[in-house]
């Protein structure tokens, strides 16, 4: 019995630090990972201008606004927001930001609702969700954000 306590305290010392640190980490790599993507993709758009430009004329039919009007705020979007998410600056704002960058792409492309392969609209679903978590959380205590919030207070 003594031995089943001593790793149970054991256990308890390892979950204070993954309480302490655990969703901090997380949510750091969320905003890395969700970053890299989106940031990846404005890389892939100011790329090839032109066809960028052609694919919103043509293939994406995004609601209430002009192709290229659509393609610039994508664009930069894409480009801008994953910086804040990446620091932690503004990371409710970014994400929601980004979480509808997302949500337009969906709504914009009706193709990707009728693809036999469902990963190209589950890479969007989940994409989603985890910018739900960077919403409802927020960035963790590795970002500006959280050093802004309490600068007197250590890590």
């Amino acid at each position: 019995m003594n031995r089943v306590l001593k790793y149970h305290g054991a256990t308890l010392r390892f979950d204070a630090v993954i309480e302490r640190w655990g969703g901090t980490l997380l949510l750091l790599s969320l905003r890395i990972y969700l970053g890299l993507v989106f940031f990846k993709s404005g890389l892939t758009k100011i790329a090839d201008w032109d066809s960028t430009l052609a694919l919103f004329r043509d293939e994406y039919q995004v609601p209430l606004l002009l192709p290229e009007l659509a393609a610039v705020f994508g664009t930069t979007g894409e480009l801008l927001l994953p910086l804040l998410l990446w620091v932690g600056l503004l990371t409710r704002p970014a994400a929601l930001g980004l979480f509808f960058v997302n949500l337009m792409a969906v709504i914009s492309y009706p193709l990707l609702l009728t693809f036999d392969c469902p990963a190209a609209l589950n890479d969007h679903r989940y994409w989603g969700i985890l910018f739900l978590v960077l919403m409802m959380f927020g960035p963790g205590k590795l970002s500006v954000d959280a050093m802004l919030a309490k600068p007197e207070q250590p890590l």
